[in-house]
């Protein structure tokens, strides 16, 4: 086994392979547990958020067109189009990418903007919950009218592989059409553990419902399944009153090329490599111009020596991260005060969203919607107070601030 993990610096061999008996034998959500500093991505998972509008113009084609069941295909193209940089285990370079992301604290914020042909994309990113981990995302495009809203919750487990079952969902809406589309998580698992070589699959089903009457169902396949190659996937779009009829089907690589049939005549209409789209870098601010709260200033100095790879220093100011919020979290107790979520509320209900998954077969996503499971909301008089009020700590991430966020006038590019 030993010889397998190259990977492994020699130094880290033993706290790998205690790792390794660690997940082995825990019981419960992996999440909490430690990794080893040489497994940390120098990214908070509160970045992730950005992985959902990379490419402006996808994310807002389906607001200009007026056939239903085409916006239906838009949208699609669009999910698509968010999966491969979110859950590749190689960078642009093709070198292969630390699969471990920081865990956020609570409160944590990620803001930013994309600019180019569609207009401005905004994004706010919020870590909701720190114990269990949960980041609520909002972006938006108000010269298109279309917005995304939703939260993730991931459980990590271990079986024979470690399995993620993301908990939670988007909603897209589309102004012009006063139409919304139910947008679930694929579930993911982690091959390649045992050699420290992490590379992920993503597994299950996964499905987008549109308030137009609409169903789209994403089928994720291993290697071996359907043509023999990784990260395969099949997409049937169907009305909601006819499964059995496919209107589209869309079929391939969710990391490479796929093609997009024709439901009836099987003719190809549409030949996608997802290597060729073309990703907007997203704009933010420098670090130093950030709030404490924004994840780029809060984790510079474990970025830093991630990037550096001087593992000692990486768990060092990681522990001061940790112990600096348990020490906040025993003072908010100890005053019985809960900490304040800037742009999102907890919701007892999403009566839009369950009225969408009432059509859908899977029972994942209706128990993301229970009350237990936490529903988070963007909140929109918190925005705009935090737009409109200059004594607040953070403002909104498109217009000048004066201690965070981007400017009008300036900021810093960075793909994220």
């Amino acid at each position: 086994m030993a010889s397998k993990c190259e990977e492994v610096p020699a130094q880290q061999k033993s706290a790998f392979f205690s790792f390794i008996k660690s997940i082995a034998t825990f019981k419960g959500d992996l999440s909490s547990l430690t990794a080893p500093p040489f497994l940390l991505s120098p990214q908070s998972i509160t970045e992730y958020s950005a992985f959902w509008a990379e490419h402006p113009a996808l994310f807002v084609a389906p607001a200009h067109e007026d056939d239903a069941q085409k916006r239906a295909l838009g949208v699609l193209k669009w999910f698509l189009s968010t999966l491969k940089q979110q859950h590749s285990n190689k960078d642009d370079n093709g070198k292969k990418k630390k699969m471990k992301p920081l865990n956020p604290f609570l409160g944590e914020l990620f803001l930013g903007k994309w600019v180019d042909g569609a207009g401005t994309t905004e994004l706010v990113s919020e870590q909701v919950s720190h114990h269990p981990p949960a980041t609520a995302f909002n972006v938006w495009n108000n010269e298109h009218g279309i917005r995304l809203q939703g939260h993730i919750a991931p459980k990590v487990y271990f079986s024979s592989t470690v399995r993620i079952d993301r908990k939670g969902y988007g909603t897209l809406h589309i102004d012009k059409y006063n139409e919304v589309h139910l947008v679930t998580m694929p579930k993911v698992h982690i091959e390649g553990l045992m050699t420290a070589s992490l590379s992920p699959e993503l597994s299950g089903t996964s499905y987008i419902r549109s308030s137009s009457g609409y169903t789209t169902k994403i089928e994720y396949f291993c290697k071996g399944w359907i043509s023999g190659k990784r990260n395969s996937f099949l997409a049937t779009i169907f009305h909601d009153d006819n499964e059995n009829e496919p209107i589209y089907a869309a079929e391939g690589q969710w990391n490479d090329t796929y093609t997009i049939k024709d439901g009836k005549t099987q003719n190809i209409l549409e030949k996608v490599d997802v290597n060729t789209l073309s990703r907007t870098p997203l704009t933010i601010a420098p670090p130093e111009q950030q709030n404490h709260l924004e994840s780029r200033r809060a984790w510079k100095p474990v970025v830093d020596a991630i990037n550096k790879g001087d593992i000692f220093a990486v768990g060092q100011e990681k522990s001061k991260i940790e112990n600096e919020q348990r020490e906040l979290r025993k003072q908010e107790k100890a005053e019985e005060k809960e900490f304040p979520r800037r742009y999102f509320t907890l919701a007892q209900e999403d009566p839009v969203a369950e009225k969408l998954a009432e059509g859908l077969k899977c029972t994942s996503i209706k128990g993301s919607m229970d009350a237990h499971q936490m529903i988070w909301l963007w909140d929109e008089e918190k925005f705009q107070n935090l737009q409109n009020s200059k004594k607040q700590e953070v403002r909104s991430p498109v217009h000048s601030r004066f201690d965070s966020g981007i400017s009008l006038t300036m900021g810093s590019t960075g793909s994220s």
